[in-house]
C-alpha cells in the first residue's frame, strides 16, 4: 500500500522538492499536501507546478493561540489523510497537542549533528564552538525540541574561512541527498539509522 506524505513548509520549500520529486517508481510514498503557515511561501507555487494539493493555515491570524492554529493546522492536514507528515522548513514550535495526534508518523530535518545544537542559528554555534565538522539530522518528532529518535545523519566538513552562510549552504545539499533517503526507508517500515560521510 502506498503511504500518503504531507509535507510542511514555511519558506521556499527546497527539502519538499527534492522530497516529492523523490517520491516516483517504486517509492513506497506519494505526496498528498504541501501545508504552509506563511501565505505566498515559495514552496506552495512549487507544489503547484507538481500537481500537489496545497493549502495555508496562517499562524498570525489566530494571536498567539497556539493550540487554536494548531487544531486548524490538524483539520486541514487530516482532510488528506496522510500517513507520514514531514517538516521541511516548517518555523514552528509545535505543542503536545499536534505531536501526540501524529506520533510516530512525523519526521523533520535540523540543520545540525543532533544532539548538538538544536533550536536555530546551528551554523553559527558550530563556528564558535570551533567544531571540525557540521551536518544534518533527520529524526522522528517528540514533545521534546529537536531530540526524537535519530534516523540519520550526514557530516559537512567546516572549511577555513567558513561563515555560517557557506556552511548553511553545504549543509543544504546534504540535507537534499539525507531526507528522501530516510523518508523512502521510513515509508517502507525501516526506522533504522543511514549515515552519509
Amino acid at each position: 500500500m502506498t503511504e500518503r506524505v504531507a509535507i510542511l513548509v514555511s519558506g521556499g520549500g527546497s527539502n519538499m522538492e527534492v522530497l516529492a520529486d523523490s517520491m516516483t517508481g517504486d517509492h513506497p510514498a506519494r505526496p498528498c499536501l504541501v501545508l504552509s503557515n506563511v501565505p505566498g511561501a515559495g514552496g506552495l507555487e512549487k507544489a503547484r507546478a507538481r500537481g500537489i494539493a496545497t493549502t495555508t493555515v496562517d499562524h498570525r491570524s489566530f494571536n498567539g493561540d497556539r493550540e487554536g492554529f494548531e487544531r486548524e493546522l490538524i483539520s486541514a492536514i487530516d482532510a488528506h489523510a496522510p500517513d507520514i507528515l514531514c517538516l521541511a522548513g516548517f518555523m514552528r514550535i509545535l505543542t503536545p497537542l499536534f505531536i501526540t495526534r501524529y506520533s510516530g508518523r512525523m519526521l523533520n530535518i535540523h540543520p545540525s549533528l543532533l544532539p548538538k545544537y538544536p533550536g536555530l542559528n546551528t551554523h553559527a554555534r558550530a563556528l564558535a564552538a570551533g567544531d571540525a565538522e557540521a551536518g544534518c539530522s533527520v529524526h522522528e518528532v517528540t514533545a521534546d525540541l529537536d531530540s526524537g529518535p535519530i534516523l540519520g545523519q550526514a557530516r559537512v566538513p567546516l572549511r577555513p574561512g567558513d561563515t555560517p552562510e557557506t556552511l548553511a549552504a553545504r549543509v543544504l545539499e546534504q540535507e537534499h541527498s539525507l531526507y528522501p533517503m530516510v523518508l523512502r526507508r521510513f515509508a517502507a517500515g525501516d526506522r533504522s539509522r543511514v549515515d552519509l560521510p
